[in-house]
């Protein structure tokens, strides 16, 4: 796992404004993983995520999109959102409550068959 800073190295103050840094988008994010098989976080004007999605339908999936912002707008919350999976780009596909990475690893659970068991 990654390395993050341990809270007891972090004032209470700060650890107040983290917890509470866009926590309406991550929690809205959490909510559809734990709801759907399929859920893919992304942004508009981004092709790598018009590519995901555009897999998942090819094959016939059905999933949860949730869009916030573009390259210029709602960059705040995707970097919540960012903080919160640990994954630093978008697309962020899960798959059964768990995250999976982004196009590129979705490609291979495709290929693979992977994502049909």
């Amino acid at each position: 796992m990654r390395d993050i800073l341990q809270d007891s190295k972090v004032d209470t103050a700060a650890l107040k404004a983290i917890e509470g840094f866009h926590s309406q988008i991550v929690a809205e994010v959490k909510e559809a993983v734990g709801k759907n098989k399929i859920v893919v976080v992304g942004m508009s004007q981004n092709p790598v995520v018009t590519k995901a999605r555009k897999l998942l339908k090819t094959d016939g999936f059905d999933f949860k999109y949730l869009e916030y912002g573009s390259y210029t707008s709602q960059w705040k919350p995707r970097l919540a959102i960012k903080l919160w999976s640990g994954w630093p780009t978008f697309p962020q596909v899960f798959v059964d409550g768990k995250l999976i990475g982004g196009c590129a690893e979705l490609s291979v659970l495709l290929k693979n068959g992977d994502l049909k068991k």
